[in-house]
């Protein structure tokens, strides 16, 4: 069953690149009637699959002209699960609220010919979240194109049980609770002892949907989770700024831009090769 799910999978993935492709063919070539054939296609394969949780995604996005957005808007626009756009030439920044897995969305991005890096998402809830407590959590990777499930598990280098964040016995990650008001905002600052910034950037927070039990309560999850339920958003964590607050494309270290970054060794030899710019650009 494993490997007949894996290979749906794959055919499946297959398909929807095999639509992106000719629907960016089919831009360049301005043949509108078969656009749309694809298009609808595509949002067949999107309706069989079933419908999600609303995700909010913001991907860097190489455009330096108003066609460089157009072309983007007319890749995501009109595809089912996508409920919105909003592109910004300025900060070269493209927002989208959609049930599709994030991995699905650059990959239409992308085949309007501009590059696309994923820098943050989290789940749309309508008033913000639950008023209530929620559990807040350092996850192992900074890995979101599963959505938060993708983040891997609590980062949890010591090997040791789920506990408060000012308990001794607890994994490095776990943070505690966050309280969110009767509008659905929560505002804290925590100051966490037992990690450094540099053991953690790179890696994802995560906010779950119920109350973390800091390892106290008698549910198999207890000792694991804090069985604090769903995962509702989360992030990369970012060396200066958090998600829609770092404008910076280029490292001004070694002048790798955003885009180059996700193919270089973060250090060493490869770093600073020198690559020609896309032709659209």
């Amino acid at each position: 069953m494993r490997d007949q799910v894996l290979c749906w999978g794959s055919r499946r993935l297959h398909q929807i690149l095999r639509l992106s492709r000719e629907m960016c063919a089919c831009l360049a070539g301005e043949h509108a009637p078969l656009l749309n054939r694809r298009r609808a296609e595509l949002n067949d394969m999107n309706m069989a699959e079933g419908g999600g949780v609303i995700s909010k995604l913001e991907f860097a996005v190489q455009m330096t002209c108003d066609s460089c957005v157009s072309a983007v808007r007319n890749m995501l626009e009109g595809v089912s699960g996508i409920h919105s756009v909003d592109t910004d030439l300025e900060k070269q920044t493209v927002v989208v609220d959609c049930t599709l897995p994030s991995q699905q969305v650059q990959d239409l991005i992308e085949n309007s010919g501009r590059r696309a890096v994923l820098k943050g998402m989290g789940s749309l809830v309508e008033d913000g979240l639950e008023p209530g407590l929620h559990g807040l959590h350092v996850h192992e990777f900074g890995d979101l194109t599963n959505n938060c499930h993708s983040c891997g598990e609590h980062y949890n280098p010591f090997g040791k049980n789920h506990g408060g964040q000012k308990d001794l016995e607890k994994h490095a990650g776990d943070l505690g609770n966050i309280l969110s008001d009767k509008d659905g905002r929560a505002t804290f600052r925590i100051e966490e002892y037992q990690v450094k910034v540099w053991d953690i950037i790179g890696r994802s927070i995560v906010v779950d949907s119920g109350e973390d039990d800091l390892g106290c309560g008698n549910h198999p999850l207890s000792s694991k989770t804090g069985n604090s339920g769903e995962r509702m958003a989360c992030g990369i964590i970012a060396r200066s700024a958090g998600l829609f607050e770092n404008p910076k494309l280029i490292c001004a270290c070694d002048g790798v831009t955003l885009w180059e970054e996700r193919d270089r060794p973060i250090a060493g030899p490869g770093r600073k090769v020198t690559s020609s710019l896309a032709a659209h650009l």
